[in-house]
């Protein structure tokens, strides 16, 4: 029977991201009411050494040449593969493109039920209740999956990750057939950035079509995103007037981000944008016309010119940091 909460770590040239912890951690915690213990699979080669420490008692591997890079095959392949050695009750995953790329073939292949883009997760009555956004973040839905086995995508910074406890794991090598996998990763090209991607950083500052050029973004939006540690964001509109790279889109149609804080600038707040960010656990709309529907969702607003308020808040910010 099935059993156990198993936990996909997805990892940045050999070092798990930042989203593997805060599964981890959230699945210990479930995993003490719903009982069965926490494993970890990793896909590709990663330093393993410290998943442990936040709960994963086993962590299975499947590596090897046809895994080096994301290819739909392989990672639904090697993910099989895993389950049907583990057995769990629940796979827990992030909510990144490759997850929700192979996620709905697994369950198609496997007859698993799924929920995706999941922000709360708990017990209740003895099994597993999701809560996901729907409607565009306008309402919320409670579900419950009755599959064996439930395949779950959460989004990013839903959980923080948890203290370290100590502890340790078995590392477990999954052999997965290689001819299963029909495409190949010729060549990665990392982006040249020190900052966290859009999809897993914690503070966000985004600018929208008001800020009238990409030098202004460069000179205004980047500023104020660094005084603060933050990743910098655009709008759709300010994206398809050039100013922004198309990387830095939030949105129905870019990324759709949960961070603790969310500097909208210039930003109106069509429901395309709001569908991308309105989860964030902190608000902040700068922005002059006091109609605009951004201060609706927002927890703080500054009725004001952005070019005025963002220097000031960029100076305040590195005064107070």
């Amino acid at each position: 029977m099935a059993s156990g909460i198993l936990v996909v770590v997805e990892h940045d040239s050999g070092t798990p991201k930042k989203t593997a912890y805060e599964l981890l951690s959230k699945a210990a915690s479930l995993a003490g009411e719903l009982g069965g213990g926490v494993s970890a699979v990793l896909i590709g080669s990663a330093d393993v050494s410290n998943l442990g420490e936040y709960g994963a008692s086993t962590v299975y591997s499947v590596d090897g040449e046809s895994f080096k890079g994301y290819t739909t095959e392989g990672w639904t392949s090697a993910l099989a593969a895993v389950i049907e050695r583990a057995d769990p009750a629940v796979v827990l995953a992030p909510a990144s493109p490759a997850c929700k790329d192979s996620f709905p073939r697994l369950a198609a292949r496997k007859g698993f039920g799924m929920a995706s883009e999941v922000t709360e997760l708990s017990v209740a009555d003895g099994s597993l209740l999701a809560r996901r956004p729907v409607y565009a973040g306008k309402a919320m839905v409670a579900v419950r999956i009755k599959s064996a086995t439930a395949l779950i995508t959460v989004r990013p910074n839903s959980f923080g990750a948890g203290e370290a406890t100590g502890g340790s794991s078995e590392l477990v090598s999954v052999s997965v057939e290689a001819g299963a996998v029909r495409s190949k990763v010729v060549e990665q090209v990392e982006a040249a950035t020190d900052v966290a991607d859009l999809t897993e950083a914690d503070r966000i500052v985004s600018g929208g079509r008001s800020l009238k050029s990409e030098e202004n973004f460069q000179s205004v939006i980047v500023p104020l995103a660094q005084a603060i540690g933050a990743t910098p964001g655009a709008s759709r509109a300010a994206v398809d007037a050039g100013y922004a790279p198309h990387s830095w889109q939030v949105g129905q149609t870019g990324k759709v981000v949960n961070p603790s804080l969310y500097i909208a600038c210039g930003i109106s707040g069509a429901i395309q944008h709001l569908a991308g960010m309105r989860t964030s656990k902190v608000i902040v709309a700068v922005n002059k016309d006091a109609e605009a529907p951004i201060f609706q969702h927002a927890t703080y607003g500054i009725v004001d010119d952005l070019f005025e308020v963002c220097p000031v808040l960029e100076k305040a910010f590195q005064e107070a940091l």
